[in-house]
């Protein structure tokens, strides 16, 4: 396996800043794909001018996590794709610690890294393991192992879509590892600019439960999925009636968020809420 088998695909909102600590810890002999979901032509200058090694996609629109990296998938043309999140950082033997695992378990469909939350890389000597599962801020992908069921369901903008990826490939019994030895730091929720913290935190909110009920019924039926989020729906009505007493808007606000959420994902509607930045 060579530099020229893999495709790094990152999709980004908002983060301009951050992404460049991602862009700079990769080896710039590696081809990144950067779906951006904005038509902000300006930050697509500036990216491919700073890293020669990456072509930024303009989506024209925020579509999400799911969408936009389904976008840059169908864009790669090498064997293998790693998927990362802008607020991640690889360290200098991350790649090579995936290419070896690739060429040891060659039945995979995607290989997931150990989670790191310091940037020092601490070597694991958990053993590489089968699971059901992987977090989505980092996966990398036999893409010949997508072929016949796609990449990720388009209907989630945002949270499960990486878990019903996962159960999607397991149900076709196709191998997913997970290997702690493999290091890639994830800050985690910082993808974006800190003063978009309160508008992203009221769309987490909204797309966390509308995620949950579409997730559920998705696998076990609408009846099944209603008895699961019910106490969650009891509990964002309750919350956003003891908020709006006591006057905290702020928490009302989020609450509201998570009752909406819900609400639209159990009338069928699409995940249609998106932050206003």
């Amino acid at each position: 396996m060579s530099v020229k088998d893999i495709t790094i695909v990152i999709a980004s909102f908002k983060s301009e800043k951050k992404i460049r600590n991602c862009l700079n810890s990769i080896d710039k002999k590696y081809t990144v794909i950067n779906v951006e979901n904005s038509a902000n032509q300006d930050y697509k200058r500036k990216i491919e001018e700073e890293f020669k090694n990456v072509y930024c996609i303009l989506t024209g629109e925020n579509f999400g996590y799911g969408k936009a990296n389904n976008i840059g998938l169908n864009k790669v043309k090498t064997k293998y794709a790693l998927i990362l999140n802008p607020d991640t950082e690889l360290f200098p033997d991350t790649l090579d610690r995936f290419i070896k695992l690739a060429n040891e378990k060659n039945d995979f469909s995607i290989i997931g890294p150990g989670i790191v939350e310091t940037k020092k890389n601490l070597i694991s000597d958990e053993k590489v393991r089968a699971v059901n599962a992987v977090k989505g801020y980092a996966m990398f992908l036999n893409l010949s192992e997508f072929k016949d069921i796609g990449f990720f369901d388009e209907n989630f903008f945002f949270f499960l879509e990486e878990i019903d990826l996962c159960k999607r490939l397991t149900k076709k019994n196709k191998k997913i590892y997970l290997s702690p030895n493999i290091k890639v730091y994830h800050e985690g929720g910082k993808s974006h600019d800190d003063s978009f913290n309160y508008q992203m935190e009221l769309s987490r909110n909204w797309h966390w439960m509308w995620s949950t009920f579409y997730y559920n019924k998705k696998y076990r039926g609408f009846i099944n999925s209603f008895f699961v989020v019910l106490p969650k729906l009891f509990s964002a009505i309750i919350k956003v009636i003891i908020y709006f007493l006591i006057l905290n808007k702020v928490k009302r606000k989020i609450y509201f968020q998570r009752l909406s959420g819900l609400i639209n994902a159990i009338l069928g509607k699409n995940s249609w809420y998106r932050p206003k930045v």
